[in-house]
């Protein structure tokens, strides 16, 4: 009897370890690139440009969301093999999320009370808000599920020709607050509750996303297979997605709505962009097909190449990949309380720009207030070795505690 029991565990353990070691590592390292563009949020740098160093320091992010929000609908899969009332869970998880994301974190991005001007549908946002649909999407043949998500983001650049003649007239639109929400997001506004707010700014709307988080629900069954299987299957689809990345934006066929050759840095007068820069320069909001495919596609790719990962670099990755979300809640005050610092080392004092409504509903920054890119990436190291310190002890405290709580953190 006890040969038995020390024996099984033995067979099945290395298969188990690298795979979640491999999701992991993925999850991990997305939270430290994540972590750049919210620094450079402090740093009164633009977004992509108009330099190729600011470009790619937010282009290495854009694979956070997409591959933080897909991975999440594969810990759904896993997490339905192990537990029942899966619906539950996810309703109150998905409503904690979206209560998190317009209190907690709404006054961590700010560090004012202005709750009556400026809220912000973020990442956290709309991962909740996929939570609660997938409630429903579970209670569905994963086949069913695996299609729904490829559907939606496949085909919702179909809307792209129509978009334009959608926005005229929206907020006379007695739907506009779904379609902000359920589409076109901050382009169109925000979403007004009333007369004096407050607004709502909808960063993230649910299309595409529920499409990629069902997509990834689906993908755990990939997961699951036997290595060889899995790592056949792996490159298949991440191949294929750059593949089918390189054809659709090439061409400018199709997948997104700005051809490639006409994109522009910035709204405000300044040159286009140089044809690779402008090649990479995928529409984000919403987010387009091209843009998942050259995300998703590489992340996918290289799982299988992660699961034997060793070393002292790969283990403390993962370690934040165990606790991503408190990863999250924890560097947007701290980035923020690092920009103060700054702030009161560079200038002298600490720049009231800093207590603005970050990230979208904020000016522009004073004159002589930007960094430097060095400035960035050095408060940015210290960001992460902060982190790892909280990190680790949460992630002990996660792995030897039973506490039910502990799984909505």
């Amino acid at each position: 009897m006890s040969t038995t029991l020390q024996t099984a565990p033995a067979v099945a353990t290395p298969v188990s370890i690298s795979r979640i070691a491999s999701i992991d590592i993925i999850r991990g390292a997305v939270m430290v690139i994540m972590a750049i563009d919210h620094v450079r949020v402090y740093s009164g740098l633009p977004a992509g440009g108009p330099t190729p160093g600011i470009f790619f320091t937010r282009w290495i992010t854009h694979f956070c969301a997409p591959a933080f929000i897909f991975l999440a609908g594969t810990s759904i899969f896993f997490y339905t093999r192990k537990h029942t009332g899966v619906s539950r869970f996810l309703i109150i998880r998905g409503l904690w999320l979206i209560f998190l994301e317009l209190t907690i974190l709404r006054l961590a991005w700010t560090f004012n009370f202005d709750f009556a001007h400026y809220e912000m549908a973020g990442v956290i946002w709309v991962i909740g808000c996929c939570m609660i649909l997938m409630a429903a999407l579970v209670k569905l043949p994963l086949p069913v599920s695996a299609a729904i998500g490829i559907i939606i983001i496949a085909a919702h650049n179909l809307l792209d020709p129509h978009i334009g003649k959608l926005l005229e007239g929206m907020d006379a639109n007695k739907f506009s607050a779904l379609w902000k929400i359920g589409y076109i997001g901050f382009f169109a506004g925000p979403v007004q509750f009333g007369p004096n707010g407050p607004n709502l700014i909808v960063l993230y709307s649910l299309v595409p996303w529920i499409g990629v988080i069902a997509a990834g629900y689906a993908f755990g069954k990939v997961l699951s297979l036997e290595p060889a299987r899995r790592k056949q299957i792996c490159l298949l689809i991440g191949l294929g997605a750059v593949a089918l990345f390189l054809l659709l934006r090439g061409f400018n066929l199709y997948g997104d709505p700005r051809p490639w050759h006409h994109s522009v840095i910035s709204n405000n007068g300044a040159p286009p962009m140089p044809a690779f820069l402008s090649f990479l320069n995928c529409t984000k909001y919403p987010a387009s097909l091209n843009f998942l495919l050259m995300t998703l596609g590489p992340i996918i790719a290289l799982i299988p190449f992660l699961e034997n990962a060793r070393g002292a670099t790969s283990r403390a990755i993962a370690m934040f990949g165990r606790v991503p979300f408190f990863f999250y809640v924890l560097h947007i005050p701290l980035i923020h309380a690092l920009a103060l610092i700054v702030s009161k080392i560079r200038l002298g004092y600490v720049s009231p720009w800093l207590f603005t409504n970050h990230p979208m509903g904020n000016p522009e920054p004073p004159d002589g207030y930007p960094w430097s890119l060095p400035l960035l990436y050095l408060v940015w190291a210290v960001t992460i070795a902060l982190l790892y310190f909280a990190s680790r002890w949460f992630a002990k405290v996660k792995a030897t505690s039973r506490a039910s709580w502990l799984k909505y953190i």
